[in-house]
Formats: C-alpha cells, structure tokens, sequence
C-alpha cells in the first residue's frame, strides 16, 4: 500500500475516534456498560463458521505472514483454496493495539461492539492491554474480556502472534481489525477463496 493510501484514511480514523469518545461519555453516564454478548460466550461465534474452522499448525499447507500497521495491513488482499489450511504469522509493526480477525461483515459488527465494550473497561488502553483487566468478571453472569478466539489474535506493539485456520469454503470473508475506529478508518482486508 502507498503512503498516498495509508494517510487517505487518517480523516476517518480521527472521525471514528471522536465517535468513540462520545459514546464512551454517554455510555459512562448513562451507565450502559454492554454486558454480554461474545466475550465470555465468545466460543460458539469463534468456533467453526461457513467459511472454515480452527485448524492446526501441524497440518497447514503454507504459512502467510501478515504485517498490520497503523492503520492497515499487508497484504491487503488474500488468496485461498478451499480445503487449504493456512497458518497466519502475524506481527504488530504500528504504535497502537491491533486485532486480526477471520470472519464475515456481520460477524465484525458485532465483534466490534464487543471490542467497544473491552475499551469501556479498560482492558484496551490504546498502545497497550491491561492483562490483568481480561481476567477480571466485567458483569453479575461472571464472563470476562478474554481475547482467546481461534480465528483472532490481539496484539500490543511489536508482538506477534497466529491463527490457523482451515477455509472450507468461500463466502464474504474478511481480515479485519475490530479495536474501536480501526475498522472504519480501513483496516480490513478481503479473503478470497478458490
């Protein structure tokens, strides 16, 4: 991706921003915390989807390496066969905490809420993830922010991480980066499944 690319969605991201930041002072006083929904529960939405299923390391047929930065990834675009098992190496090169996650639109959307809900609490400080903070019961159900889905990984600053993941079968399937603002400020990624 050019530099022209990356910094063509540096308005969007500062839009999405301030978005965020008004809804965490509404939601602090109104006392909307968000409670439930995938974290904690997180398991069945995370398991095996129409696209595909964890895989194992073991068994991939190649290993792609992908880079995210602020805010983008590379590559951007992803080719896959299905029945091809894929082990995504993944490096964090930005400033700022970064997901990549396998999954359709509609399963961002609610992931990102979800994600919202993980920066309300603290557990997503911007640069870094207060650990501790993933452990903690966020509700009276008990459930927490962990951040353990086979088909995503969130890392902090020059980490790294994989998913392993099996493609069964085509769809509309995206990489994305669902930290609040990230996604509408461009981080995603298509998956195309042959």
């Amino acid at each position: 991706m050019s530099i022209k690319n990356r910094t063509r969605n540096w308005p969007v991201l500062i839009a999405a921003l301030a978005t965020f930041t008004a809804g965490n002072a509404l939601a602090a006083r109104s006392g909307d915390h968000r409670h439930g929904g995938m974290h904690g529960g997180q398991h069945a939405m995370a398991g095996p989807m129409s696209f595909g299923k964890p895989g194992k390391a073991a068994d991939a047929d190649r290993v792609i390496d992908i880079v995210m930065d602020d805010n983008y990834f590379e590559p951007e675009k992803l080719t896959v066969t299905a029945g091809e098992t894929i082990r995504f190496k993944v490096t964090n090169n930005g400033s700022l905490v970064h997901e990549f996650n396998l999954g359709t639109p509609d399963y961002h959307a609610a992931h990102q809420d979800e994600m919202m809900m993980m920066q309300q609490h603290g557990v997503l400080m911007g640069d870094h993830i207060n650990h501790d903070m993933m452990n903690t019961p966020m509700g009276d159900d008990g459930h927490t922010m962990n951040h353990d889905h086979p088909n995503s990984v969130l890392l902090e600053p020059d980490d790294s991480g994989e998913v392993v993941w099996t493609f069964t079968s085509g769809g509309d399937i995206e990489f994305a980066c669902n930290v609040p603002g990230h996604y509408a400020a461009g981080m995603v990624g298509t998956v195309d499944v042959e």
